[in-house]
């Protein structure tokens, strides 16, 4: 009798796990020393460049880079509403830097925002988060850790006057990666919690966009959206990923979607020029 209810346990366990949707786990990464495929790689959208931020995977096994929706806007650099600008539709390739496949763009929250109806003041400014799902002849060579920083270490926020850490990997750099890695804080929280103002040495340039930002215990709390010249010169608004995932995972269609943690100890003492 007890090998007959054994057996009938383990065949639901191979039941539950072979169902599509359920997540089963994080992928197995590659090395972080090795891998081509990061946070922090450049990537292309119709010509236009800008900085991927976080891994993603989803429960059947799916990985996705993320970018900033206004990567594929179409309306130009003045058009940041979400719920109004244009952009290029999912389907549109995107090449990423290290993989030998353009990747897909499957999510972007404008386009999201436009299909629901949005209206929100605060969710339309600031919601910028596109998803492109990675060819899986380029898995092999994905790893989610942070360049320098290492992390994330989860999800999570920040407060006025908390350390951040971001890597920006523009091509108006030509190359030359000393300046990607920043240090800096957040001067305000704003939009109901929806974006922060953050001022780093260095502060972020046009074409590093979308790029990911860590508060001080490495948690993954923003993407770069915004380069300011108001209030303060140099500041950038960074959207609340924690946000932008929830949004994404209630109206995005990715059953089981989850922002990947780095295999890499995030290191918030790394040698760094740093704001007093």
């Amino acid at each position: 009798m007890k090998k007959h209810v054994i057996a009938a346990a383990i065949a639901a366990a191979f039941a539950v796990a072979s169902l599509p949707g359920i997540a089963l786990g994080a992928p197995s990464w590659a090395p972080a020393a090795s891998a081509t495929v990061h946070p922090g790689v450049q990537t292309f959208t119709a010509g236009g460049q800008c900085t991927a931020n976080f891994v993603f995977y989803d429960g059947s096994g799916n990985e996705y880079i993320g970018q900033a929706a206004h990567c594929s806007g179409t309306g130009g650099n003045t058009a940041t509403n979400g719920c109004t600008s244009g952009s290029l539709p999912t389907g549109t390739p995107v090449q990423v830097t290290g993989a030998a496949q353009p990747g897909t763009m499957v999510y972007n929250s404008w386009l999201t925002m436009q299909s629901l109806g949005e209206t929100n003041p605060d969710t339309c400014a600031y919601n910028d988060l596109a998803l492109v799902k990675l060819d899986p002849s380029d898995y092999g060579k994905v790893n989610p850790s942070i360049p320098f920083w290492g992390g994330p270490t989860g999800v999570g926020t920040a407060a006025a006057g908390d350390n951040v850490y971001s890597y920006g990997n523009s091509e108006l750099r030509g190359g030359v990666s000393t300046l990607s890695p920043k240090q800096g804080k957040v001067l305000s929280v704003d939009a109901n919690g929806w974006s922060y103002q953050v001022l780093t040495a260095t502060p972020g340039i046009p074409g590093d966009s979308g790029s990911a930002f860590l508060n001080s215990t490495g948690q993954a709390m923003g993407i770069l959206s915004t380069v300011e010249l108001a209030p303060i010169a140099g500041s950038n608004g960074v959207g609340n990923v924690g946000n932008e995932l929830v949004y994404a995972q209630a109206h995005g269609g990715i059953t089981g979607l989850t922002l990947a943690t780095g295999t890499e100890p995030f290191n918030a003492s790394a040698s760094l020029v740093r704001l007093p």
